[in-house]
């Protein structure tokens, strides 16, 4: 496996930062609104099938986005623990290098993008979760 350049680290470093931060304030503004906006604030004061339906939908996305980035926060943390140990460009499949760009371009990348492509091929069959 190639080792990455001083350079280089700091730059998957820095990109997994940002990513923390970023994921960090939208799941904080996502906390703040979905407080904000409780479930009779959506379905109004005046009950109608329709109304209910439209606000546990809103609700439901709220709380699988909350879940999305709480779970991509997860994986920044198994990607630092990678990073010190000195493996964050091994693929956990085929053992190759993910590639620098590959990092940049998805911090928290942990296949290459051969293996990747075939485990998507593989799962696509699997129920995605919908909103």
């Amino acid at each position: 496996m190639k080792t990455f350049t001083v350079t280089q680290l700091a730059s998957v470093t820095a990109a997994i930062d940002a990513r923390d931060r970023q994921l960090r304030d939208e799941l904080r503004a996502e906390l703040v609104q979905s407080g904000v906006e409780k479930y009779i604030d959506l379905a109004g004061s005046v009950h109608d099938l329709g109304d209910e339906a439209v606000a546990s939908e809103l609700i439901d996305m709220e709380n699988a986005l909350i879940q999305r980035h709480v779970r991509e926060l997860r994986e920044i943390e198994i990607t630092r623990a990678r990073l010190a140990e000195g493996k964050v460009d091994e693929c956990l499949d085929c053992g190759d290098e993910i590639g620098f760009k590959r990092l940049l371009a998805n911090p928290v990348a942990v296949r290459c993008i051969e293996c990747q492509g075939r485990l998507e091929k593989t799962h696509a069959h699997e129920a995605t979760p919908s909103m």
